[in-house]
C-alpha cells in the first residue's frame, strides 16, 4: 500500500516552490528592514524599481531612465543621511572609575521648610 505523503528519499530541496517562497521571505526581510531604518528613502527605491521593473516588461525606455534616476536619488539621498549621521559616544574605562557627576547638588541652598502640626480640637 502507497501512502500519499512523499517518502524521506523522494524530499528534494530542489523543488521550484520552494525556492520561490525563499526568495519571496528574503525580498519581504531585505525590503522590511530598509523601510525600518530609512522610510522615505525606502519607498523611493521601491517606487523606482517598480519603474524599472515595469518599464523593462514594457519595453519603455523612457520609464526604465527614470526608474534608474529614482533609484540613484533615493541611494544617494540614504548616502547622505548616513554620513551625516553623529559620531557615537566612546565610553572609555576612565570615566567611569571617577566619581559620578551630579545635575544637583547634595545639599540645597534653600532653608528647609518647618514641619506641619495640625492642631487637636
Amino acid at each position: 500500500m502507497t501512502s500519499q505523503f512523499p517518502q524521506d528519499s523522494e524530499v528534494t530541496f530542489q523543488n521550484p516552490e520552494y525556492e520561490l517562497t525563499m526568495m519571496n521571505a528574503l525580498w519581504f526581510r531585505i525590503l522590511r528592514t530598509v523601510y525600518r531604518k530609512e522610510p522615505i528613502t525606502g519607498f523611493i527605491l521601491t517606487a523606482g524599481a517598480m519603474n524599472v521593473a515595469i518599464g523593462g516588461i514594457d519595453q519603455s525606455t523612457s520609464l526604465v531612465i527614470f526608474g534608474l534616476s529614482t533609484v540613484t536619488i533615493a541611494l544617494a539621498l540614504r548616502w547622505w543621511h548616513l554620513s551625516h549621521r553623529p559620531v557615537p559616544m566612546k565610553v572609555s574605562t576612565e570615566s567611569s572609575r571617577r566619581a559620578p557627576m551630579r545635575a544637583l547638588p547634595e545639599r540645597s541652598s534653600r532653608p528647609s521648610l518647618p514641619t506641619l502640626s495640625i492642631p487637636k480640637d
